[in-house]
């Protein structure tokens, strides 16, 4: 990265990143596709320790090379990776590569206070907002932030990157119709897509002392507890 990444955190950065959104207009999206197989899980013990993982052999079947002896096949993350000289992501020794895995955890006084994760690629950042936004500002539980609709920007029934909004059919038929107005192109899929994410969460709450597991309808997945 030419700068770091507390520089891009600033408020001044993150205001100037808003600045360059426009409610009004879509704007074209350039990136490389992502397609893969990825795994998230997230689990907390009985002492309040948290993880939330994210496996990924990236493309299907990964770089096609198995461990010899295991069975394993090994993943091509370094796809990611530019041959351009002077490139930020430039293929390089002791650099590591831009990917999209994104295994989340939100503290708060530097306790975890909400352990989540998905698989998607690039749509896995857009599932970490909805969430949080279903749960800090609608007030749902963690199921029903699992559960509610969702969208995704760069996915369609073909491709892992395309110039378009993938919506769930759940959603208002008055918020497809603003994207539409947008200039969006607006792909309405089953009430429950496979793309929209896979994604699990656990709420840690302190004052009670309990765990509120969640689990996504859109894959096999379970919230337990042992």
């Amino acid at each position: 990265m030419p700068e770091p990444i507390d520089d891009l955190l600033t408020p001044q950065a993150l205001a100037a990143a808003r600045a360059r959104i426009d409610p009004a207009r879509a704007r074209p999206r350039a990136s490389r596709a992502d397609l893969g197989g990825t795994v998230a899980i997230v689990a907390v013990d009985g002492e309040g320790r948290a993880v939330s993982l994210i496996e990924s052999l990236y493309m299907n079947f990964g770089s096609g090379i198995v461990a010899r002896g295991t069975g394993i096949f090994l993943h091509n993350r370094g796809a990611y990776f530019r041959l351009d000289a002077g490139h930020p992501n430039e293929l390089s020794g002791g650099r590591r590569p831009l990917h999209t895995l994104s295994p989340g955890m939100l503290l708060r006084d530097g306790r975890p206070e909400l352990v989540y994760g998905t698989m998607g690629g690039d749509g896995q950042p857009q599932t970490h907002v909805q969430l949080v936004h279903a749960i800090y500002e609608r007030g749902l539980s963690v199921q029903q932030a699992i559960d509610a609709p969702r969208f995704v920007y760069g996915r369609d029934s073909e491709s892992a990157f395309a110039d378009s909004v993938r919506v769930e059919a759940r959603f208002d038929p008055e918020v497809i119709a603003s994207l539409r107005a947008r200039g969006h192109a607006v792909q309405v899929v089953g009430a429950y897509d496979n793309a929209l994410g896979h994604a699990h969460a656990i709420a840690l709450d302190y004052e009670r002392g309990t765990l509120a597991g969640g689990a996504d309808p859109r894959a096999d997945s379970l919230a337990l507890g042992l």
